[in-house]
């Protein structure tokens, strides 16, 4: 039996926010911020992680704002939620339009919410680990070592001390991964719109006004874009094109900023070695072709997946809802009229 969570359930005066599933690791971050909205709302937490929208709209009932983390909503699930008055929805994490069809929110006329900056360190350290992983092999050799082998046949490592890294999006998290290059003692150069000049003076990238020149001239690129209807598909199959042979190419943003197709198809050629994190349909399958890649390395988007991410991640969901009953706002993506 599911156990549910349940914080000032005698307050049936207050209203009701509801967590129909949630992440293992989240449960005791987010424990730790209801107290925030005491006297506000109440809360109701099944401890316990699905996606089954059939048990979420049925866990749901009663609310007026849902904690969602980990899960789409689809747009049968929405109009549902909205049918039930549900009227606000904060999410955990930043790229909301992954998981929600903002368009039919606004008009169900339902707030949506989300969470910012709270994962800038640890995506940009995974972005590392994987940057690490194609220069260096750490995985493979440990599996080689433990099976009794000793010479390696991948080849020698590549030094990234020297080599050039092109960022795509010099947003927190490319801000921060510029500023962890520069101490490996990296040549980091940047192509991003609508960022302040300071971003650049901050993390010492060299800004580069045209893509396929940032593409051409790195050594290793590594994509740090939030998705928006601005940056979908801005990363298109012309500029995959410019990746010279050897180039290691990183995407730990969302997979829907690259063509759809595009990127497989680059891959496939088999010059350039890549590590991704996001993926155009998640959870991926084993019989997926990005998976037969050689010499590519996947992880299950777990790049915002630390302590430290779920601790900022939480505070900041529970910020949206005090803001929400309070009148005020609060990383409001959609706002209700």
């Amino acid at each position: 039996m599911t156990e549910i969570y349940e914080t000032q359930p005698e307050r049936t005066d207050l209203p009701l926010v509801v967590m129909p599933a949630v992440l293992d690791a989240m449960v005791e971050p987010i424990k730790a911020q209801f107290p925030a909205l005491e006297n506000i709302a109440r809360v109701r937490m099944f401890e316990e992680f699905t996606s089954d929208e059939t048990v979420i709209a049925e866990r749901t009932q009663g609310g007026d704002a849902l904690l969602v983390g980990g899960y789409h909503i689809s747009d049968d699930l929405l109009r549902t939620l909205g049918e039930q008055h549900i009227r606000c929805i904060v999410f955990c994490g930043t790229g909301v339009a992954s998981y929600i069809n903002l368009d039919l929110a606004r008009e169900l006329n339902i707030r949506i919410c989300n969470a910012e900056h709270y994962g800038d360190n640890s995506v940009a350290e995974h972005t590392f680990a994987l940057m690490l992983e194609l220069a260096r092999c750490a995985g493979s050799l440990d599996t080689n070592v433990k099976a009794g082998g000793w010479a390696w046949k991948g080849g020698d490592g590549l030094q990234l001390a020297g080599r050039k890294l092109g960022i795509i999006g010099l947003g927190g998290i490319g801000v921060t991964v510029a500023t962890i290059a520069r101490a490996f003692g990296m040549k980091v150069s940047a192509w991003s719109s609508h960022v302040p000049a300071e971003h650049f003076e901050r993390s010492g990238a060299t800004p580069v006004a045209d893509l396929n020149e940032l593409i051409a001239d790195s050594d290793i690129v590594s994509v740090h874009l939030p998705l928006s209807s601005a940056t979908a598909g801005i990363i298109t199959a012309d500029h995959l094109e410019h990746l010279k042979p050897g180039t290691l190419f990183i995407n730990t943003a969302r997979s829907e900023v690259i063509e759809k197709g595009a990127l497989l198809a680059r891959l496939q050629r088999g010059d350039i070695h890549a590590a991704l994190d996001v993926f155009d349909h998640e959870p991926l399958t084993a019989e997926d072709p990005i998976c037969h890649v050689p010499g590519i390395v996947l992880t299950p988007h777990v790049g915002w997946r630390t302590d430290g991410a779920f601790k900022e991640l939480t505070r900041q969901m529970i910020a949206c809802l005090v803001a929400f009953y309070h009148g005020e706002h609060y990383n409001t993506v959609i706002a209700e009229r």
